[in-house]
Formats: C-alpha cells, sequence, structure tokens
C-alpha cells in the first residue's frame, strides 16, 4: 500500500544512522566527516530547503588506520562492519542491508584506481546543530567531480544552483575538476 509516511520514515532513518555514527565516532575520539548525498542535502537544504534532493544512504570518509577502532565503536550504536563488493561499511542492525548502510571511504585515496583525484583529507568541517561534522562545500565539490557519475553532476547542479560553488572554489580546482564542471554547468 502506498503511504504518505513513507517518506517521512525514510528521512528519519537516515539522519537516526548519521546522529548514531557521530555519537560513535565522536564518542571514540575517531576523526570523520560526512559526504556524499547528506551532505550536499544538508548544504543545499540550508540555502534552499526546496532545492535539497534527499539520499538513500550515508557516506562517510574515514581514515583506513582506524578502520577496527570504527568497527568497535560502532558496535555498542547498532551498528556492524561488513566489507562487501570491495566497500567498508556500516550495516544497521535493524536494517542491514549494503544498500542502507553506511559507507566508508578513506581520506588521501582514491575510491578507484582511474578516478583523477584522492579523497581530500579532513579539512575544516562544517557542523550541523546536533554537532555532526560535514565536509566542506569544497571536498564535495572534489569527490564529486571526480567520481563524475550522473547523480554527482546533479549534485554539482544543487550546490550550484543555490550558489555554494564560489569561484574561490572554482579557482582552487584542477584544470581536469574544472573542466567537468563547465561541463555540467553546459548541461543544465
Amino acid at each position: 500500500m502506498i503511504t504518505v509516511s513513507a517518506y517521512d520514515t525514510h528521512v528519519e532513518k537516515l539522519f537516526d544512522r548519521m546522529k548514531r555514527l557521530h555519537a560513535a565516532l565522536s564518542g571514540a575520539g575517531i576523526s570523520y566527516r560526512i559526504i556524499g548525498g547528506m551532505a550536499v542535502y544538508l548544504h543545499v537544504s540550508e540555502r534552499d530547503p526546496g532545492k535539497a534532493r534527499l539520499t538513500r544512504d550515508v557516506d562517510v570518509v574515514v581514515s583506513r588506520g582506524e578502520l577496527d577502532r570504527i568497527a568497535a565503536a560502532a558496535i555498542s550504536f547498532g551498528f556492524h562492519f561488513r566489507h562487501v563488493a570491495g566497500v567498508d561499511m556500516l550495516l544497521d542492525d535493524a536494517e542491514p542491508r549494503a544498500s542502507s548502510g553506511i559507507h566508508m571511504v578513506f581520506a588521501g585515496e582514491k575510491v578507484r584506481s582511474e578516478y583523477l583525484e584522492p579523497v581530500p583529507g579532513f579539512s575544516e568541517p562544517t557542523r550541523t546543530a546536533e554537532g555532526v561534522l560535514i565536509a566542506p562545500v569544497s571536498d564535495l565539490v572534489r569527490m564529486k567531480l571526480t567520481s563524475f557519475r550522473l547523480k554527482d553532476q546533479v549534485h554539482i547542479q544543487d550546490l550550484d544552483s543555490v550558489g555554494l560553488i564560489t569561484s574561490e572554489i572554482e579557482a582552487s580546482l584542477s584544470a581536469a575538476l574544472r573542466e567537468r564542471l563547465a561541463k555540467v554547468r553546459a548541461s543544465e
């Protein structure tokens, strides 16, 4: 049966996972930044909630050297570590599907060997009112232009549509990433 509360349920689960991840990692003194569609959503919604698109999962950048500590800290917050299809993730015990897990990528490493640039390190984060650490827009732009899938291009459009991709951010990009940004802007 179709219900109007399905969206609300999804939103509640996403934010609950993100808050539990924050509690687990910050409680253990582990550096992290929320990235991906959730971070884009939070940045865009701060400027214009009507232009923000929700995502299906939570992505986080962490240090590979902290993986054992992350797995241990997450257990008491209802997560368990899994390596599935080449991806390190924390699965929610309440909904243990890879598609709804917390996907981890590693600071300073390329997600895929063919990617142009590695994942940025731990730049100064943006904090939500709850204290959750979000990657800054400049890092998100680099990551989205590096992976450059269709959904990443849409995220770039969303960030750009509310004025978050500044001339300073654009100037800091490599020539290859600036070219990709120009392609996204030309397709709008």
